[in-house]
């Protein structure tokens, strides 16, 4: 299939990112060559979006360094970006109006030319507007517009399944309009989870299983673990990413216990 005639990805992961790893840049790689291995896609964009600090999670430190660390991850890719608008609004962003968000932009032409981290020409948007046209922006009319699709996990997949922390017109809303590349991580079978949901299996055609086989466990709790402990982290994240922790004092017995009795954001709704 000639280039002119692939559909153009832009892939989305948001996250708490604390701290970003050498596995969250590995996940855009495989799902870039997951996609244009098919013939059918290319992927034009990466964005690392990065959840606020109102998603109260524990242990979460402040939304600023996450950036920070976030941009010094990828200051060497020439596609893969980091936003920080989700984690600028002042309540918590669900992650299907995140993606109504990104795709009304991508509509728009307002991001997919444009240096996202330096934010130029970008229309920052209050929450509360990017909500009332979400239906609106959730319907893509141009062909030449990229497809967003949300980047994670399996672990991530299979969350859909906790109570409560989820919607489920929120769930049908990412996979239905938008789609997935969900890698696979130890001790998940994300196969078998869609098999069991029918809302997941209805949509199977737009949820895209990557398979990892060199597997790689490396998760930013057992990074924060090992910096608690004094161990070294290096070459789990990036080195600019373990100087930056290291300048910083970030990720200490005390920073774990934020947020300790807060509730997390999506089961207070």
């Amino acid at each position: 299939m000639a280039s002119e005639e692939k559909t153009k990805v832009v892939l989305l992961a948001c996250g708490s990112f604390n701290p970003i790893t050498n596995m969250h840049l590995r996940m855009f790689e495989l799902a870039r060559d997951h996609l244009e291995d098919t013939g059918r896609y290319k992927v034009v964009k990466g964005i690392v979006s990065p959840v606020g600090d109102p998603y109260v999670k524990k242990g979460l430190i402040k939304a600023c360094h996450r950036v920070r660390m976030a941009r010094l991850a990828t200051e060497n890719s020439d596609w893969i970006t980091v936003d920080d608008w989700e984690c600028q609004q002042i309540k918590w962003v669900p992650t299907a109006n995140v993606l109504r968000h990104y795709h009304g932009e991508l509509i728009s032409n307002e991001n997919i030319d444009d240096d996202v981290d330096k934010g130029k020409g970008r229309k920052r948007r209050k929450l509360e507007d990017n909500e009332n046209a979400g239906q609106s922006s959730r319907i893509n009319t141009n062909a030449d517009t990229p497809q967003l699709k949300l980047l994670c996990g399996a672990d991530v997949l299979e969350s859909f399944g906790v109570p409560s922390l989820w919607k489920t017109d929120d769930i049908e809303e990412i996979v239905s309009h938008h789609g997935m590349v969900c890698i696979t991580r130890s001790g998940c079978d994300p196969e078998k989870f869609i098999n069991q949901s029918d809302l997941l299996y209805k949509h199977r055609e737009n949820i895209h299983v990557v398979r990892e086989w060199v597997t790689n466990d490396i998760s930013a709790t057992h990074v924060r673990r090992s910096l608690r402990r004094g161990q070294s982290v290096r070459y789990l994240l990036p080195d600019p990413v373990v100087n930056y922790i290291q300048e910083n004092n970030l990720f200490s017995a005390e920073s774990e216990q934020n947020n300790a009795d807060v509730i997390l954001a999506p089961f207070q709704r």
